[in-house]
């Protein structure tokens, strides 16, 4: 089977460095395997999309001189393929409507941390672990719904699975490189929210789907989203899809150590073209053979 590869931003802001060095390692790694490469533009939330930053998305790349396989897959223009994976869930009694609002399972955490000091009370992401009101009070008529894994239900689902992943890792003694087997742990993420109020999927549900609709081998990510496999795993179990190889690299940080990301303002690759940088600049900052020695 030829290696499928994929790099899938958001478009709700600008590219920067860590971006370039992600987009970079995917381009790297399917052409060291002879495998494609293809773009996803994960737009699910229409609220902060936007369609120049898409533009700008596509310029970035092509400056870089990175090239893909394929059509672009556009995340929003395929909702019905969300929409019947969490059918499939619901039918089986794995999801539940939840109108619970932010700042009630903040609370709820706060007061679980208190009675339970032992026992985890955010998720891994740092979010505030849900405590399961509306499994116990369903939600009022009309009301705005998420809809939740019942993770309890899940792993009973999916028990006597294989609940691992191929991850690559480096030994930090020989400093080689080789992919490991590595077990995942999804019941720490909690009731995780699968249906956002305001969007009819959510990024874990919907990364999952593409990936096994786009036939994607190798999920080449950054290091800040190696907790979220062990739920995607689950998902992949439960929807009965494959589960592609994983790769989490390092983080791109400032000066002061903490990564880039668009929230923190971090410069774009925009202002480093307008800067004067060239794409074999960028590069070679990152790590990477300029492109003219890769078509030597």
């Amino acid at each position: 089977m030829q290696p499928v590869f994929r790099f899938a931003p958001s478009p709700n802001g600008l590219l920067h460095l860590g971006h370039a060095y992600s987009a970079l390692l995917n381009e790297q790694e399917a052409r060291r395997l002879g495998g494609r490469l293809l773009l996803r533009i994960e737009d699910i939330d229409r609220l902060r999309s936007r369609n120049e930053h898409v533009q700008a998305i596509v310029e970035d790349l092509d400056w870089l001189g990175i090239a893909f396989d394929g059509a672009v897959r556009f995340q929003s223009a395929h909702m019905d393929d969300y929409r019947k994976a969490a059918d499939s869930l619901r039918e089986r009694g794995l999801l539940f409507a939840c109108d619970c609002t932010r700042q009630r399972v903040a609370r709820a955490a706060q007061e679980r941390a208190v009675c339970l000091p032992d026992q985890p009370s955010t998720d891994p992401d740092g979010a505030p672990l849900y405590a399961g009101h509306c499994l116990h009070s369903p939600p009022l008529p009309d009301q705005p719904v998420a809809w939740r894994l019942r993770m309890e239900n899940a792993l009973q689902a999916v028990a006597g699975h294989d609940l691992t992943y191929q991850a690559f890792a480096d030994d930090k003694q020989t400093g080689a490189s080789r992919w490991i087997t590595r077990q995942v742990a999804p019941q720490r993420w909690g009731d995780a929210v699968l249906l956002r109020k305001d969007i009819a999927t959510s990024y874990h549900l919907s990364v999952v789907v593409d990936d096994a609709l786009q036939g994607v081998t190798h999920v080449v990510r950054g290091r800040d989203l190696e907790a979220a496999t062990d739920l995607h795993r689950l998902l992949q179990a439960l929807l009965g899809l494959p589960g592609p190889r994983y790769y989490h690299h390092d983080l791109v940080t400032d000066p002061d150590g903490a990564k880039l990301a668009k929230s923190r303002m971090s410069k774009p690759l925009r202002q480093w073209r307008e800067e004067g940088a060239t794409p074999d600049m960028i590069r070679t900052m990152l790590g990477f053979a300029p492109r003219e020695r890769q078509r030597q």
